[in-house]
């Protein structure tokens, strides 16, 4: 890197200078015209091109998903994009609402081939592009001002030439333009350029041509493309006959805040990919600016209810994978290891319980219900050393019905804590209660129960019972009374003079709801030095399953 940048780099040339700006001020209240461009823009950028069957499948999905506008592809460019054209068109597969927008360069022998493409199709966008910005005419065209809106205008009249043979045929034809590298042209030449467009085509307030703006390459703060969006919606002529298109890209990592600054500033339209794929570091991802909208309670008119089989055709399509942290998308972004965050999640959740779920959503750390997109509450909170006693108790309860007393988790969480981090890895619901069922369930050493039996007379319950004592398992009997079963069993133990304690709490529930269902009983104890321990026992009838709890937290305490 340069000791000192700026004399390599400098900072962004052309921004508009906008004093009376209206975006900051505005709010999102609807959803935008969404375009996929998945299997054009997308798809150039794989290292291997999606077949036909490929693309084709992603087309259903993106139909599925509720787009209306989808750019299926540049069917100039070869024979696979010009014959996935005529599948589309010849065997049916694009719904009469849906319209396939394709891409052209203003080149007579391409717009050519790409009307021809289009020959049946119900509604259609063609979509011309030439490179406007300064380094573009200088570097790669040579050419001035004048002379790169020239090669706009005679490709716009050559599109307009040729309309007839789709029209004659009942073809609806939506004309769209982009001044491609739009971001890092002068805004004064853009609007020049795309109205010089517009002077050929002659859109109207009812036959409407879309304008594409695109952030082709980021170059600056995603403010500044707001401010490029905005001035264009108030200096262009004959904007009600406009439909203002956003095409961001993600050279800066902001081109999801540059297309919602975009959108404040007067858009109408938005064009991305699923998960942002596209040439270099990606187009705008579709989907998170959609949940976006979705969180604050709008409809963003595209249906991710079920985004995991997106996702899977998604990746089957393209080759590529989604990464673990996307927003909404990844695997682990409704995750928490953290205990903080695990504890208030599992509080926040339960809250939400309480309440039947009628309130608005305001579950700590998780923006929106993670069920809304096909994703499960066991996906949710995941156990690793970082982890502490909230995600233990939660993953414990969801998964296996085990409700821990709060003080219950207190004692287990470190226990499991230690565990996994001398496992070094994340580890499930079904290893935690092996864990739990390990330390408090199976523990039968020194004491083991066997026969135990009560009666009662006068409000005075009486036990006998017989143990097992050792590791040589040496049998020993106990009687005692008290105001209940563990009254009398813990009386017993003192009477007996094997063990001096007191039962200092208590809880017990169900398993299952089922006739055979067994009960957990869960209890702690307090010797008479102050020690205190938790034991848990499990059983069919809930006053064995009590004793056990017992024998489980003396075993743990001696």
């Amino acid at each position: 890197m340069q000791n000192d940048p700026s004399k390599k780099y400098q900072p962004f040339q052309h921004a508009p200078k906008l004093t009376d700006r209206q975006w900051p001020s505005r709010t999102l209240t609807q959803a935008p015209r969404w375009a996929s461009v998945d299997l054009r823009d997308g798809n150039q950028a794989l290292a291997v091109p999606m077949n036909i069957s490929q693309k084709l499948e992603l087309f259903q999905a993106l139909v599925k998903i509720g787009f209306k506008e989808i750019e299926v592809g540049f069917p100039s460019a070869s024979n696979t994009e010009f014959a996935f054209n005529r599948l589309l068109i010849e065997k049916g597969h694009a719904p009469d609402d849906v319209w396939l927008q394709v891409l052209v360069q203003a080149r007579e022998d391409l717009i050519e081939r790409t009307v021809e493409s289009l020959i049946g199709a119900k509604k259609v966008i063609i979509h011309m592009y030439n490179s406007t910005s300064p380094a573009q005419r200088r570097v790669v065209f040579g050419k001035s001002k004048d002379e790169i809106k020239a090669i706009a205008v005679k490709g716009a009249q050559m599109i307009k030439d040729r309309l007839h043979r789709l029209t004659a045929g009942g073809t609806e034809v939506m004309l769209q333009y982009s001044p491609e590298s739009f971001s890092m042209t002068e805004v004064e030449y853009a609007k020049e350029i795309s109205e010089a467009v517009m002077d050929v085509w002659q859109p109207t307030p009812q036959r409407k041509m879309i304008l594409n703006l695109p952030d082709t390459v980021e170059v600056a703060m995603p403010n500044v493309y707001a401010d490029q969006i905005e001035w264009m919606c108030k200096n262009i002529k004959n904007r009600d006959s406009l439909i203002i298109s956003l095409h961001t890209h993600n050279d800066r990592s902001t081109g999801v805040a540059a297309t919602e600054l975009g959108m404040l500033a007067g858009a109408d339209r938005v064009e991305g990919t699923l998960f942002g794929n596209g040439e270099r570091t990606g187009n705008l991802d579709i989907v998170t600016v959609a949940l976006n909208l979705y969180m604050h309670g709008i409809d963003p008119k595209l249906d991710f209810s079920n985004l995991g089989a997106i996702i899977d055709v998604y990746e089957r399509s393209t080759g590529m994978t989604v990464p673990p942290r996307q927003p909404y998308a990844g695997e682990l972004v409704f995750t928490a290891f953290s205990g903080s965050h695990q504890d208030a999640i599992k509080k926040g959740l339960a809250e939400r319980d309480q309440n039947g779920g009628k309130a608005h959503w305001d579950v700590p750390y998780l923006t929106i219900d993670p069920t809304d997109i096909g994703r499960k509450y066991q996906e949710v909170i995941r156990v690793n050393s970082q982890s502490g006693k909230g995600g233990v108790a939660y993953l414990l309860e969801s998964e296996f019905g085990i409700e821990l007393p709060k003080d219950f988790q207190r004692e287990f969480g470190p226990i499991a804590n230690d565990a996994v981090d001398k496992l070094g890895r994340e580890v499930s619901g079904a290893e935690l209660k092996a864990m739990f069922w390990k330390e408090y369930i199976e523990r039968e050493t020194p004491w083991k129960r066997g026969v135990f039996e009560t009666s009662s007379k006068n409000g005075i319950v009486n036990c006998t019972a017989a143990l097992f004592y050792g590791a040589q398992q040496v049998q020993r009997s106990l009687t005692g009374s008290g105001n209940g079963p563990l009254a009398a069993f813990v009386n017993g133990f003192k009477t007996a003079g094997y063990a001096d304690f007191e039962i200092t709490n208590y809880s017990e529930h169900a398993l299952s709801s089922s006739e055979s269902a067994e009960a957990i009983a869960y209890i702690q104890i307090k010797s008479a030095d102050g020690q205190s321990r938790w034991g848990a026992g499990v059983d069919t009838n809930i006053e064995l399953a009590s004793v056990k709890a017992v024998l489980s937290a003396l075993n743990r305490l001696t």
